[in-house]
């Protein structure tokens, strides 16, 4: 009997244990991580500046970057439709536009560096290096020498397109050939055929080991490349991420990234990759 008793209290002394017991509360589901798209030119990846510091934008911000790296012509095409947050675009007269046609409040130059027009080591220009770009091109057209255009709309080939209308011609020559890619493709299309192609020095310094080409002509006025930023206008997207693409924006001119951008190739290549605005 006594021990029954036990067993009752025990048994009581549980079940009022239980009894009083809060109840747990559901979990609360985890926030939706923090995105952002980004439109922009093969060059910043190709090159590997994108890998450099987006990192760290997601460590300042937790925004995971969803990339598209294509030519400049289709970023501000993907920003016409709403189909990307911001922009990283290299086609300055075009980002003008795009912002006086309203679909984003502004255009922040951010960095820079240079085009250049490089060939085979062993072609013609090795004997008589030309005069001057003009020169240069002018050759090339007239003797059908094989050049490789980017053919895509980039800001690489819209830039090809007014230097070859400032020497005066129309690239309609045979072996004018459009390859409809990326930098870095054009560059070996441009190895394999030891042809002659207009490269942001960027993305040419980080494929040149593998690259049997030399720079023909450099440092002309003319061949300066500006990257700038642009965040989408929520007033004519209104499902953009308007705040992540401002932080980005933001992040791009904090001295911090700028720093990260100046000293990015130097110790690789012995000389910067991009210069800041």
């Amino acid at each position: 009997m006594g021990g029954r008793l036990v067993t009752i209290l025990v048994l009581t002394s549980l079940l009022s244990a239980v009894g009083c017991t809060e109840p747990v509360p559901p979990r609360k589901p985890d926030p939706p991580k923090q995105t952002l798209t980004l439109a922009t030119t093969t060059s910043t990846r190709d090159s590997g500046l994108l890998d450099a510091i987006l990192p760290a934008f997601h460590d300042q911000t937790g925004i995971q970057t969803f990339l598209f790296a294509i030519g400049s012509g289709q970023a501000l095409e993907f920003g016409r439709r709403g189909d990307a947050d911001v922009l990283l675009t290299h086609s300055p007269a075009a980002e003008i536009q795009f912002v006086l046609d309203g679909f984003s409040d502004k255009r922040v130059p951010v960095f820079y560096n240079d085009f250049v027009l490089i060939g085979p080591p062993n072609g013609p220009f090795h004997e008589k290096p030309p005069t001057s770009l003009d020169d240069a091109l002018r050759t090339i057209e007239a003797d059908n020498m094989i050049f490789i255009s980017r053919g895509d709309d980039s800001g690489t080939h819209r830039k090809e397109q007014e230097l070859w209308d400032s020497a005066g011609i129309t690239p309609e020559f045979s072996n004018y050939l459009s390859a409809g890619s990326g930098m870095a493709q054009t560059l070996r299309i441009a190895e394999e055929k030891q042809a002659y192609t207009l490269t942001d020095r960027s993305t040419f310094l980080v494929l040149h080991s593998e690259l049997n080409l030399e720079v023909i002509v450099e440092k002309d006025s003319r061949m300066l490349n500006h990257y700038s930023v642009m965040a989408i206008d929520a007033d004519r997207h209104p499902h953009v991420k308007a705040e992540n693409a401002q932080k980005f924006v933001d992040f791009l001119q904090q001295e911090s990234t700028r720093q990260m951008i100046r000293e990015f190739g130097r110790k690789e290549y012995g000389q910067p990759l991009f210069f800041v605005e």
